[in-house]
């Protein structure tokens, strides 16, 4: 496709991102500012994870009573403090120019300390209980849902969707053009903006931030002014809407039972709150 031809292409892509969903703030920021994904109502969600963890906890803390520990914490620390270390994932990679310019790749250390746990020590003794205990919990809460064939499903069909988007052909002129914007304001040529944001270059530490070096920090304003520049992300968005929506069409009836094992699983979750809480 001619470079004019592309141009027009992604007139037509934006015009089509526009007019399918809810106004977006003229300047994207986030990947939220992008607006929903069809594949979004599948998905396990914060709140989700929020509601089981206190489920969990719950289920926990009466079966370690019957086991013979009455006042097991809801929000216990283990003996030993583990080594916390996080996995770095982005969706479009850096998007904010205010935050590229203050933290590059990375982000305020101030607004990502782990959160320790509330609750006292387990002693020795719990701790022995508490792995047969954990597994029963989960257990219980995945009651009635077949894991592999319906639970997993949405998750499954997302790598596979994600390769796709990644072979279109208008995603990767995109792709190209946000590298060759980077590369001409003298920063690596990078294939993809993953590729950027993931850079060993950056010397991740072990809770996954960078270290806001004045080149790191150059090199990520210059991703984020391409980006905007050429609408990368927005063209990205598009290609994923287009790609998932044709594969749930596709697959209508499985997503369909993906979505009623989490509703299951959901439900279970309220009715153990709405009992032990």
């Amino acid at each position: 496709m001619t470079s004019r031809g592309w141009r027009l292409s992604a007139v037509v892509v934006l015009a089509a991102i526009c007019a399918a969903g809810p106004e977006r703030p003229e300047v994207i920021r986030t990947a939220s500012d992008l607006g929903p994904l069809p594949a979004d109502r599948y998905d396990y969600t914060p709140q989700d994870y929020q509601r089981s963890q206190q489920a969990t906890a719950l289920l926990i803390r009466q079966c370690m009573a019957e086991r013979g520990h009455p006042d097991f914490p809801l929000d216990p620390r283990y003996p030993s403090d583990p080594v916390v270390a996080a996995a770095v994932s982005t969706d479009y990679g850096v998007l904010d120019l205010s935050t590229a310019r203050r933290w590059g790749y990375g982000w305020n250390p101030a607004k990502s300390l782990p959160l320790r746990p509330k609750g006292r020590r387990m002693t020795n003794a719990e701790y022995a209980d508490f792995p047969a205990c954990s597994a029963e919990a989960n257990w219980r809460l995945m009651r009635g849902i077949d894991l592999k064939r319906d639970w997993l499903y949405a998750s499954t069909r997302a790598i596979e969707v994600d390769k796709a988007v990644k072979r279109d052909p208008r995603l990767r002129a995109a792709w190209d053009e946000w590298s060759r914007c980077v590369a001409e304001q003298g920063f690596t040529r990078y294939p993809d903006p993953v590729a950027a944001y993931t850079d060993t270059a950056w010397k991740r530490d072990s809770d996954g931030n960078t270290r806001h070096t004045q080149r790191e920090r150059a090199s990520a304003v210059a991703d984020a002014t391409c980006k905007r520049r050429h609408h990368t992300a927005e063209l990205w968005h598009a290609a994923r809407a287009q790609k998932q929506a044709v594969d749930i069409t596709r697959h209508r009836d499985r997503y369909a039972a993906g979505l009623q094992a989490l509703r299951t699983y959901r439900a279970t979750i309220a009715e153990v709150l709405r009992k032990l809480a």
